[in-house]
Formats: C-alpha cells, sequence, structure tokens
C-alpha cells in the first residue's frame, strides 16, 4: 500500500475530511432528533418521566467507551473500524467475525432510521397517519436520494453534515430552551416519578421498566465510532480522529439530556400519555407549545436530523463493506473494493447497502421488521465487546502500545470499565422480557444473530477471513495480539503523547 499520505488513484480513499469534518459526521450519526425523538415515546410509556435519567447513565457509558475506542483509533486509524481494531488485537477470524456483526448492524440501523424519517416526512408533506406500504415507500426515497448524495462525493456530504447541525441545534437546544422558559408544566422533580406518576422509586421499577428503558435508550446514543469508519479519509488521523469521536459523544449527550428533560417537563398531562391518547408524546408537547401551524417547520427540521443520520450511517456501512473487499475477505471483493475516479468513492459499496435497505422496507408491514430493528441495539453492543474485551486482554498481558492520543495510566481503568459497561447494556438490551406478542419478537436478537452468524460461517469456510491482509498505517502496526492467525507483526511506534498534551495541542 502506499503512503497514507499519497495521492488519491482508483485504489486509494481521498484524505479529504478536517477535526470538524470527523466530528459533524459522528453527529450526525448519532443525531439528536434520531436519538431522542426516536425512543422517547417508548421509553415514557414504559417508564415514566423517571425514565429521563437513563439518558444520564447511557450518556456517561458510552463516554467511557468512546474513551477506550479514541485509544485504539488512534494506533489504527483505518477504514472499518472495529473490523480492523479487533483482527490486529486478536487475528484475522476474531475480527472477521466482529466486522460482519458491525456491518449488518449499520445496514439495518440504516433502514430503520430512512423508516424513521418517512413518518415525519409523510407528516410534512400532509398525510397525518402513513400506512405501513406509504411510510415504507418515503422511506425507499429517502433511501435512493441519499445513496445519490454519498456516490456524489465528500463536499456534498460535508454541506449536508453542516446543515444537520444547524437544525439539531434549533430543534434541540433552541426548541427545548423555549419550552423550559414558556411552556414548563412540571417541576423538576417530575423526573423522579415511575409509570404511575405517583409513587417514587423502587426495586421493582429500577429492575423492571426502569431497565427497559435503559435498554431502549441503549439504542439512541450510539454512532460515535463512526469517525473511526471513516479514518482513512479524516486529516492527521490518529489526532484527530480520537478528539472527534470523544467531543462527539460527549457534546451530544449532553444535548440529548437537555432536550429530553424540556420535553418532559412540557407534557401537559402524562395520564394521556400512559393511557394511549396521546401516542406520540413529543408531537402531543409540540402541539400544545407551538401550535399546529408552527409544528411543520419543526417537522421538516427533523426530517433533515434524520436524512443526515441516514447519509453517516449509509457511509460508515460502505466503507466497512469496502475495507472488507480490499483484504479479499467477502466475495465479490474484486467489484467491491473499486473506488469512482473523481471522487474516490466506494461506489459498489454504497449500491449493496441501498440494495439490503430495500429488501427491508419490502418486509416493513410484517413482524419480521420488528425483528430487525430489536436486532441493531444488540448486534451493534456485540460488535463493541470484540475489540474492548480483546483489547483488556492484551493490556492485561502487558502488550499494549498507546498511539499518539492516549489516556496514559487511566488506559487500563476506562477499558475495564467500558467492558463491563458494554457487556451490561448488551445482556440488558438482548434479556427476553416476555412484553412482545410473538416469541420470535421476543427472541429477536438470537434469530436473527443465528441467521447472521450461519451466512458468516458459511462465509468463513471458504477461507475468506484468512485471506485478511495487513493494511500498515504508516508503515508502522503493534505487535500487541492475543491471536494465533495474525498477520506479520511490524513494529510498534512510540508511546507519543498523553490525552493532556493532545488537549493542549487542540486548544
Amino acid at each position: 500500500m502506499h503512503d497514507v499520505e499519497s495521492e488519491a488513484s482508483p485504489t486509494e480513499l481521498k484524505r479529504e475530511f478536517s477535526l470538524w469534518s470527523a466530528f459533524a459526521f459522528a453527529f450526525a450519526f448519532i443525531s439528536p432528533i434520531v436519538a431522542m425523538y426516536g425512543i422517547y415515546g417508548l421509553s415514557l410509556a414504559t417508564a415514566g418521566p423517571g425514565f429521563w435519567w437513563t439518558f444520564v447513565i447511557v450518556g456517561t457509558g458510552q463516554c467511557i467507551i468512546a474513551l477506550a475506542f479514541a485509544e485504539l483509533v488512534s494506533r489504527w486509524p483505518l477504514e472499518g473500524s472495529i473490523y480492523q481494531w479487533t483482527k490486529r488485537l486478536a487475528g484475522n477470524v476474531a475480527g472477521w467475525l466482529a466486522g460482519w456483526v458491525y456491518m449488518w448492524a449499520l445496514v439495518i440501523i440504516m433502514a430503520t432510521v430512512a423508516y424513521g424519517g418517512a413518518g415525519f416526512l409523510a407528516q410534512l408533506i400532509g398525510i397525518e397517519h402513513p400506512s405501513a406500504g406509504q411510510q415504507s415507500f418515503i422511506a425507499l426515497l429517502i433511501l435512493l436520494a441519499g445513496s445519490g448524495v454519498n456516490i456524489l462525493g465528500r463536499t456534498f456530504l460535508k454541506v449536508l453534515m453542516v446543515g444537520s447541525i444547524i437544525a439539531e441545534i434549533i430543534a434541540s437546544l433552541g426548541l427545548s430552551t423555549y419550552l423550559l422558559i414558556f411552556h414548563r408544566y412540571h417541576g423538576f422533580d417530575a423526573v423522579l416519578q415511575g409509570p404511575d406518576l405517583v409513587t417514587g422509586w423502587s426495586w421493582a421499577y429500577l429492575s423492571g421498566p426502569f431497565l427497559a428503558a435503559l435498554a431502549f435508550t441503549g439504542w439512541s446514543i450510539l454512532g460515535f465510532e463512526s469517525a473511526g469508519a471513516i479514518a482513512e479519509e479524516v486529516k492527521d488521523p490518529r489526532r484527530n480522529v480520537p478528539k472527534a469521536m470523544v467531543f462527539a459523544v460527549s457534546f451530544l449527550a449532553l444535548v440529548i439530556a437537555y432536550a429530553s428533560l424540556a420535553v418532559t417537563l412540557a407534557v401537559p398531562d402524562f395520564d394521556r400519555i400512559t393511557s394511549g391518547e396521546e401516542p406520540d408524546p413529543v408531537y402531543y408537547v409540540l402541539k400544545n407549545a407551538l401550535g399546529e401551524s408552527a409544528v411543520k417547520p419543526i417537522l421538516f427540521l427533523f426530517v433533515i436530523g434524520f436524512l443526515a443520520s441516514f447519509l453517516a450511517l449509509q457511509a460508515s456501512a460502505s466503507r466497512v463493506i469496502w475495507a472488507y473487499a480490499r483484504d479479499e475477505a467477502l466475495p465479490g471483493s474484486p467489484v467491491l473494493k473499486r473506488l469512482s475516479r473523481a471522487e474516490a468513492q466506494p461506489v459498489p459499496a454504497i449500491l449493496v447497502t441501498a440494495v439490503i435497505g430495500a429488501l427491508v422496507y419490502l418486509i416493513s408491514a410484517t413482524d419480521v421488521y420488528s425483528v430487525l430493528v430489536t436486532f441493531t441495539a444488540g448486534g451493534y453492543y456485540l460488535a463493541f465487546l470484540f475489540p474492548l474485551i480483546t483489547g483488556l486482554i492484551v493490556r492485561l498481558r502487558g502488550k499494549w502500545v498507546p498511539g499518539p492520543w492516549n489516556l496514559g495510566r487511566f488506559g487500563t481503568p476506562v477499558a475495564i470499565l467500558a467492558v463491563l459497561w458494554a457487556g451490561f447494556e448488551f445482556l440488558n438490551i438482548v434479556w427476553p422480557r416476555n412484553v412482545y406478542d410473538s416469541w420470535y419478537t421476543n427472541w429477536a436478537f438470537f434469530v436473527v444473530m443465528g441467521l447472521i452468524l450461519a451466512v458468516g460461517v458459511l462465509i468463513l469456510r471458504t477461507g475468506r477471513a484468512h485471506r485478511s491482509g495487513e493494511i500498515p498505517v504508516d508503515d508502522q502496526d503493534s505487535a500487541a495480539s492475543i491471536g494465533t492467525d495474525s498477520a506479520t507483526e511490524l513494529l510498534p511506534e512510540p508511546a507519543g503523547e498523553s490525552v493532556v498534551e493532545s488537549k493542549r495541542e487542540l486548544a
């Protein structure tokens, strides 16, 4: 492979993203609009106003994971993120499986985000209660339009990311501040109430409804690692990508917690929500505070947020597929690793994500769709656990070599906390709670993961994982590995500066 800074060719990506662009990319991926409004009604109906604390807990936990990932991406700033990190920590087979799970989680969540945005777009154009078929058709249009934008190049993507941030600031920070000042119906003690809105918290509440809401919220604050998925397109990625990743999740966790608090305190009547009279609490609050006519512009901002999140998701998924193809680790790799000559975009990989998304919409009116949606959060955390656990083992064995951005002596404690949090949230999400109508929905994660792993094993039997080559970073790589099938070990670079020095550089 040529030097990472060399001029782009049909086999090399262009390095056109700055620190700001990488932050905007991760920001759009998470999207406060998608993160909060996507699960707000479900969590509020499950655990009452007290569910607000799940945003605080999940936000803290995700910041810890982001710190652990920041050290990994500083060591290996390569497209494919989780796939590449795990491969270098534990060998080709473990890396292949980690990336396989991550790839499917990305593609499915990409389709579901477009589907959710289609609901807001339908309301914007006058379809108040769209049918599953109508919503699927609108989602397909979003999918096609978004795929076109991703194919056109990074300039269009960067412009839309900036537009997304502006929309998010207005819809999240601006609207939330307005609600807190002029339309607050409850005191701040409302977030200490459970589903019955009268009694305080109890063990039964914390171990039941609150844990369920914590699982829903675990789906919302995901995607901060997406800055790592485009690492080879970022300038000075060893330092810029970790900063973008940590800053994005920290900032967004605060924004989401603030926005959800404002909406919760602005609910005129919780009983109308818990009784099902108002199925969409966010729309209920906005209509009461702004009036029917003023809701339309807000819906437009919501659509922008969902569209930007879709674009970032598709870009991330396509980069993971491209990283596999570059390693000849997937069927059809010679085609999937091709880049467009003008913009060096992985067009075949983008088209694959579009085709899979379209197939998801074909089953959107069935229970199978809800199974796929349930799978995405569990699959995401399972993918997280691959590099977190293998990275911790390498640290405990004393083989870890840090990159330029690192936590110094705090690296191992953070790695331990990240494994504990990701493991807890994974189990909390996939644990069958007997709250669904059918057994296959209740066991959704295990149903879909079983199918995905079965297909993965068939591909592995072709020896694809063992064809994965090592892509050196600046002609250096880490010798840290717990696997026996890893590729050539190259000399590690010096440990470099600490995170404190890195912060001084940013300042």
